[in-house]
């Protein structure tokens, strides 16, 4: 048996992580070639010091990722993984750059994405669909994962929700297009917002109206002062400053919609991953008949999915329907069938469960790490989501430049402000991603 040359730092703790990053390294360098078998638990425990303990979950959590495969009387062998995996964090859409670090937001840790589990849902489905049901779809979404999805949103997010109010879609963009444009009401959205929502939004033709956002979420007095007869929002973790809405402000939110027939548009965004407190509920408990709630798989599986969903009141529901059946027909119906299974058999919740402890033990050590590099700079959000908003005590131009001619990709908010995604990285690696940030944050660019 080949000698796999794996160090572990004893003192930092967390084996059985440390042993996975290592193999999970090797795999991806190519030192552990496609089929080459692993040494078993047992023999592999003895040469590293350990318990058989350890390298059992670093291999249940590899198998689980699909870098390893496992088949009795063969042990355990590298996965042949289809292509070289992309560089370790989020990517925006359309993006070139490439560095060591990638702190940008909006992506979740694709490394995680339950491999596994997924192919089994996706064999169930395949196992249990009708030969009816591999025809045109009900451009409304599959029967079975609506009646999941009220359950599961009715259940984890307080929402007033039922099948016939639930309409499947290609993820929260695709439902947002469709609304927007079929309301074609003058829409309020949050200043600061989301910079890729922006030009979609646009493209509708629809009237945009900045808002406001302060410490309690988006300033609702100075939208009911606007023309707006919708608002577009994030009030579980508002993008980019991660503040909660206020109950105050979503008492006024409700009343405001009530007494001029507007609609709130609700995002979802991150509300599933909440690590000091369970989540809090969504704005559409308040007024089921005057929201759409929004929401996906994008950061709680992965974007490339494309799966989302709305919950919007009945005939808004029935309008979206009649809108997809004119544009694209409905969603892919595999995948839909197999969302419905994995939410049914409990392996969405458990994934969940272990995504955030993961993703709590990366903010500590980015939070840990700013308090050492960057004390003097100002930390929000960092109650839930996937990143944290950074307020710097001076302006530092070119920020982003700075960063990234140090190896560091980062999403600047301003000169003054930095919005720091931490899923797609370890903690190891968050802590020197910091370092180095903090040294943009007070040299400026790196020249060669």
């Amino acid at each position: 048996m080949f000698d796999l040359h794996l160090d572990l730092d004893r003192a930092a703790g967390r084996l059985g992580v440390q042993l996975a990053v290592r193999l999970r390294d090797a795999i991806r360098s190519g030192r552990l070639a496609p089929a080459a078998r692993l040494p078993s638990t047992r023999t592999l425990a003895q040469d590293l010091g350990v318990s058989r303990g350890v390298v059992v979950t670093a291999y249940e959590q590899l198998t689980a990722e699909g870098f390893l495969v496992s088949r009795p009387g063969d042990g355990t062998r590298v996965a042949r993984l289809p292509a070289a995996p992309a560089a370790e964090g989020p990517a925006a859409p359309g993006a070139a750059p490439t560095a060591e670090y990638d702190l940008r937001p909006g992506t979740p840790d694709l490394a995680s994405f339950p491999r596994v589990r997924w192919a089994a849902a996706l064999k169930q489905a395949l196992d249990t669909m009708a030969r009816t049901d591999f025809a045109y779809p009900d451009p409304a979404g599959v029967p079975a994962l609506r009646r999941e999805l009220a359950g599961y949103l009715g259940r984890v997010r307080a929402a007033a929700a039922t099948p016939e109010q639930v309409v499947v879609t290609a993820g929260v963009a695709h439902g947002l297009s469709a609304v927007v444009r079929l309301t074609g009401a003058p829409l309020a959205v949050e200043d600061p917002t989301s910079d890729r929502q922006i030009p979609m939004l646009r493209a509708t033709g629809v009237p945009l109206i900045p808002v406001p956002v302060d410490g309690e979420g988006m300033d609702v007095a100075a939208l009911a002062r606007s023309a707006a007869r919708a608002v577009l929002l994030t009030p579980a973790h508002q993008f980019p400053t991660g503040v909660v809405l206020s109950s105050r402000r979503r008492a006024a939110l409700v009343a405001w919609a009530e007494a001029t027939g507007a609609l709130i548009i609700e995002d979802d965004y991150d509300a599933e991953f909440r690590y000091d407190r369970d989540p809090v509920g969504c704005v559409q408990a308040l007024a089921p008949g005057r929201t759409v709630l929004l929401g996906s798989v994008s950061k709680t599986l992965a974007p490339g999915m494309r799966l989302g969903w709305m919950v919007a009141p009945a005939p808004l529901a029935a309008r979206v329907a009649g809108h997809r059946m004119d544009t694209d027909l409905g969603s892919p119906v595999v995948g839909q069938h197999a969302l419905a299974h994995f939410l049914a058999s409990g392996a969405y919740d458990r994934h969940l469960r272990q995504m955030r402890r993961r993703y709590r033990a990366r903010r500590d050590a980015l939070v840990d790490a700013l308090a050492v590099h960057l004390p003097e700079a100002e930390i929000s959000g960092i109650s839930a989501g996937l990143h944290l908003y950074l307020r710097l005590t001076r302006p530092v131009p070119d920020l982003a430049e700075a960063a990234a001619s140090r190896g560091v990709l980062v999403h600047a908010s301003g000169p003054s402000a930095v919005i720091v995604g931490y899923a797609g990285l370890t903690e190891a690696r968050l802590r020197a991603a910091v370092r180095l940030l903090a040294e943009a944050v007070r040299r400026g660019p790196s020249r060669p």
